[in-house]
């Protein structure tokens, strides 16, 4: 991102024949003793963040998210039902789910209606059996309403948003509870389909492989499918006028779509136009591109001064392209492809990971596009960065802070001076290609980094990521 934002319990071999032997002689102890019912009991309203421990939930994995909705501009109305796929990781009597503001008028579970109440921003669904450990059970959720943002005094405004001709659902840490029901945290990871219904004339744009556009009734059904495992923010529904432009990329989908109000062929169109090529470079130095689809959406709304790595689509604000086509910002959010969204983080703490390596691709493509080098913007950004900031756990109202991007950046091209390039380039891809579509922490980086390096790091990344002095460049 970018902002201008069952089994027995242990019972010995003994015990048990004697229990057995109790049994034939009619004793009647063997039912008692060998009750293997499991005990349940309520899943976490979080998922243990240390920053957001009101993120997420526990007690299950989502395996994948199936949304059957329409949105009435007019009325500012979003319903449908949402279709959870999940597996058990506890015996559970009941569990949460993220939901802001929507009214459900229905829950199930297996097909079997379950009660459901809300404690603030959370779902509670109570199925009508219990949920043993390692059981996949689906959940449909029935529900509506006008959605709002959700604010934060730190972290500004996230999640759905109503425009002029439509809506914008985008935002960081959180977004994806503003508009279904959701585990709403990187750590579950899970496919993601949509089918939405808008009125005719207006444009439903999400995440992943565009699938086929109906219409009947005045209505038009636009569906998208993403099934390569995506973290919850990383989701988007954009609606409204804007021209798009559809394509394939080394055999990918390519869709882009820009504000109808924008200049045609101007500076956004110029800049979404190097999407393919941006990609391709990044993809020599990080490895193989690791989702299904390409392209990006430039929106015209004044409240949308940032751009988001939305899976395999990131969104632009209108603020970067102004008055020329600017490509850093590109491979910023396309750099996040690789490290955010394939590699996601363990924990909010860990989101230099992100923006530390995404600043870092800035330079890279700077370089590789005849601006300046990769050494020339650490050393203006180096005299530039309030060195008292961690990098690395920058606290919560730090997520998004400079120690994040441009520090963050900093480690790591101190860490390719450090190791030198052969040593750094194996890494980067060695990192994307192990941690692939999963989740990872700093001290992993670091191990790994050590491994990759045949070097010891330890003092190294103290000093660059949590330091609160200047290192030596």
């Amino acid at each position: 991102m970018i902002r201008i934002r069952i089994g027995i319990a242990a019972t010995s071999a003994g015990v048990l024949l004697a229990v057995l032997a109790g049994a034939s002689a009619g004793c009647g102890v063997l039912p008692e003793l060998l009750d293997s019912s499991p005990e349940y009991a309520p899943g976490a309203a979080g998922i243990g963040d240390p920053y957001f421990p009101g993120y997420g939930n526990g007690g299950y994995d989502v395996v994948g998210y199936q949304l059957d909705l329409r949105y009435d501009p007019a009325a500012e109305q979003l319903g449908g039902t949402a279709t959870i796929t999940a597996t058990a990781t506890d015996n559970l009597s009941r569990f949460n789910l993220d939901l802001a503001g929507l009214a459900v008028s229905s829950v199930s579970v297996d097909g079997t209606a379950a009660e459901h109440a809300r404690d603030g921003n959370e779902l509670v669904v109570t199925p009508a059996t219990g949920l043993a450990d390692g059981t996949e059970f689906t959940v449909a959720v029935d529900y509506g309403g006008r959605p709002q943002p959700l604010t934060s005094p730190d972290l500004g405004a996230g999640g759905f948003q109503v425009t002029g001709d439509g809506a914008i659902a985008l935002g960081q840490p959180e977004s994806a509870s503003t508009w279904f029901p959701v585990n709403d945290h990187p750590l579950d990871k899970a496919t993601f389909d949509l089918e939405i219904a808008v009125p005719d004339g207006l444009v439903a744009l999400s995440v992943g492989v565009p699938g086929k556009t109906t219409s009947a009734d005045g209505w038009t059904t636009w569906t998208w499918s993403e099934q390569t495992p995506l973290a919850s923010y990383l989701t988007t529904l954009v609606i409204g006028d804007y021209r798009v432009r559809r394509s394939t990329h080394a055999g990918r989908p390519m869709v882009i779509a820009v504000a109808a109000d924008l200049p045609v062929d101007g500076p956004a169109e110029q800049a979404m136009a190097r999407t393919g090529e941006i990609a391709d470079y990044l993809e020599t130095v990080f490895g193989p591109y690791p989702v299904d689809a390409y392209g990006g959406v430039v929106v015209s709304d004044d409240r949308i001064r940032y751009a988001l790595e939305t899976q395999s689509r990131p969104v632009y604000g209108k603020v970067f392209f102004d008055s020329e086509p600017v490509t850093w910002v590109v491979a910023h959010e396309l750099a996040h492809q690789w490290f955010g969204n394939s590699v996601s983080i363990q924990h909010w703490r860990d989101i230099w990971l992100n923006e530390g390596f995404a600043t870092y691709a800035e330079w890279l493509w700077s370089e590789h596009d005849g601006g300046p080098s990769a050494d020339e913007m650490f050393d203006r950004e180096y005299d530039r960065i309030d060195w008292s900031k961690p990098t690395a756990d920058p606290g919560r109202s730090g997520i998004f802070s400079q120690a994040v991007y441009k520090r963050g950046g900093l480690t790591v091209h101190a860490l390719r001076r450090t190791i030198g390039d052969d040593a750094f380039f194996r890494l980067l891809r060695t990192w994307t290609a192990e941690q692939r579509n999963g989740n990872a922490s700093t001290e992993e980086f670091v191990t790994v980094a050590e491994r990759v390096s045949g070097q010891p790091l330890r003092e190294f990344f103290d000093t660059w990521l949590y330091g609160d002095t200047a290192p030596a460049r």
